[in-house]
């Protein structure tokens, strides 16, 4: 056996143990959205926060797309009209599957469409095979609407996403598109 402190028969050994214990302190993930709405109190939840970002910065984009179509005395839902009456090319399309390609619903679609055809921007008959069945096209002075339309609205939709550049715009896509599916369930 070996003598020393370390070396004595019979002793104890002593094994130092360190625990380094370290903590941090993740705050509540509050953004600039709290700022903007003026609200005092967090959010009570991070989706919570996440919901109302999306809505604000959805009225946001309403609001550019508005202003660049107020030239033309079209709304957002009139445009989004013309341009599915558009897609649809010379054989139209019924009521019901306008409203269903609507980004957003309109309850009143039937309205909307009196509107546009009052300003001659489309065109709606009775389908020749099944009477009950309404099919609108686009006419000549919705397709010029569309044309001159186009530019600024391009133009303004890159002047409001431009910033998140090319990799993070398709993630934002990404994300939206995983928030409607999520909403399916």
């Amino acid at each position: 056996m070996k003598n020393g402190p370390a070396g004595r028969a019979g002793a104890a050994q002593i094994i130092l143990l360190t625990i380094v214990v370290t903590t941090s302190i993740i705050p509540t993930v509050t953004g600039k959205i709290l700022a903007e709405i003026r609200q005092t109190r967090p959010f009570p939840s991070l989706e919570a926060e996440a919901a109302v970002n999306l809505l604000r910065t959805a009225d946001t984009a309403r609001r550019a797309m508005e202003a660049a179509l107020r030239p033309w005395g079209l709304s957002s839902e009139q445009f989004n009209v013309l341009r599915i009456l558009r897609g649809a090319g010379p054989a139209g399309l019924p009521c019901g599957e306008i409203a269903a390609r609507m980004v957003t619903r309109d309850p009143d679609i039937t309205r909307l469409l009196d509107r546009l055809e009052a300003r001659g921007m489309l065109a709606r008959v009775r389908d020749t095979k099944d009477r009950r069945v309404v099919i609108s096209r686009i006419r000549p002075p919705g397709r010029r609407a569309l044309a001159a339309v186009d530019g600024p609205l391009h133009a303004a939709i890159q002047r409001l996403l431009r910033p998140l550049g090319p990799k993070r715009l398709r993630q934002f896509v990404a994300l939206l598109e995983a928030v409607r599916e999520g909403a399916k369930e």
